[in-house]
């Protein structure tokens, strides 16, 4: 960049030069030894899960589970049966700003996991999972007992989340026209909406979105691993979306799965809170990269031991299921266990619409084969799969 020297004017070059985001220069021929052992351990992973029949309900525990330790990360600390009663619309008590901010992490990793592969590293996905658009599974009506399919495209329809297929590339085009002309007259656009108090006037989220898109369609021809790592590191250089530090995982988790390494959205921030890795920005990119490689061994070790869980009590519990009458609902309280961190009797009684002394029969039924109590009390009692 040109500055000019005199009446301490600079060069309106400046503000014309577009910003870019370097890609790191990796050595190649070291890190491939690296990279092919995790890519492996992730393809063996996915095909141990698929073959299991417990995928299904290792997401939506895996998607739980990330909800509230991405929080964990953030500094904040949820429960994690407030999230799953906040989930099934039972709350005992005022949701919190971080049960709320919970919520949206559940959300986001709902929505990515929804919509084919590709979708969630767009501009579209970026806005659906910030909560800015449509949630998928909100707008598209589902026929009653059956899954969408996400490899149908007439599931999810063109332009599903916007109300007007139009109006949203046009308020797009005329707002980049705005910035771009505030640019050019050598000011700073903020957002109207936006308190500075808040957010950052020198910081352009558009801009921002541009590069790392571009960072990701960069790196589309190079290994998946290596690919995710750098999106990750340029989401934390450029910053991206300040108030919703978790998203920046859930993307890299969403490349592995677009890159075709993995149908599921792999549990990195709980391999992130168990490596020792904390980016400072000042390491160098291989040392980011083996940091990346670190949260990923950590993140496929979680999630083999909870696999592991769910295949013994799935076990356990289906040989009391085996012996119970065609109409009986005990199979339903076995999918609960296995698909949520915990369940209570009155959620349990919502869910499978019986009565909670249906509820309570059912856990006596199960005998030695029901799930560990988790709170030891009598007014408020849960079970879980740990």
């Amino acid at each position: 960049m040109a500055f000019g020297t005199r009446g301490g004017e600079f060069d309106d070059e400046e503000h014309l030069a577009p910003r870019t985001y370097d890609l790191p220069e990796l050595p190649w021929e070291i890190i491939a030894g690296r990279l092919e052992p995790i890519t492996i351990s992730i393809l063996r992973f996915d095909a141990r899960l698929e073959a299991s029949g417990l995928a299904a309900g290792w997401q939506s525990r895996c998607d739980m589970t990330e909800a509230v330790r991405a929080l964990i990360l953030d500094g904040h600390l949820v429960d994690v049966g407030d999230l799953v009663l906040h989930d099934a619309g039972m709350d005992v008590r005022h949701p919190t700003h971080e049960l709320t901010r919970a919520a949206a992490a559940l959300r986001a990793r709902r929505t990515a996991t929804a919509r084919k592969a590709p979708w969630p590293v767009s501009i579209d996905g970026l806005a659906a999972l910030r909560g800015l658009g449509g949630v998928a599974e909100d707008t598209i009506v589902r026929s009653k007992g059956r899954k969408p399919n996400p490899d149908d495209e007439e599931a999810y329809p063109l332009y599903a989340n916007d109300a007007d297929p139009w109006k949203a590339h046009f308020a797009e085009i005329d707002a980049l026209l705005d910035r771009t002309n505030q640019v050019l007259a050598g000011e700073t656009p903020l957002r109207k909406s936006r308190s500075h108090l808040v957010y950052d006037p020198d910081q352009d989220e558009a801009e921002a979105e541009d590069l790392w898109l571009e960072v990701v369609k960069r790196t589309s021809p190079w290994p998946a691993i290596a690919a995710a790592a750098v999106a990750w590191n340029a989401w934390l250089d450029l910053n991206l979306y300040t108030r919703l530090p978790w998203l920046g995982l859930i993307m890299a988790a969403a490349i592995l799965r677009a890159r075709g390494l993995t149908s599921h959205l792999l549990p990195l921030a709980a391999g992130f809170k168990q490596s020792k890795f904390r980016p400072q920005g000042r390491e160098g990119a291989r040392e980011k990269l083996e940091g990346f490689c670190q949260v990923l061994e950590e993140a496929l070790s979680l999630a083999h031991r909870d696999l592991d869980r769910l295949i013994l009590a799935r076990e356990l519990m289906s040989r009391v299921t085996r012996e119970c009458r065609s109409n009986s609902k005990l199979p339903g309280l076995v999918e609960l266990f296995l698909s949520r961190p915990l369940v209570t009797g009155p959620l349990a009684a919502k869910l499978l619409k019986v009565t909670p002394k249906a509820v309570d029969l059912m856990l006596a039924q199960l005998g030695g084969a029901l799930p560990r109590e988790l709170t030891g009390r009598t007014r408020y009692r849960a079970w879980g799969i740990v």
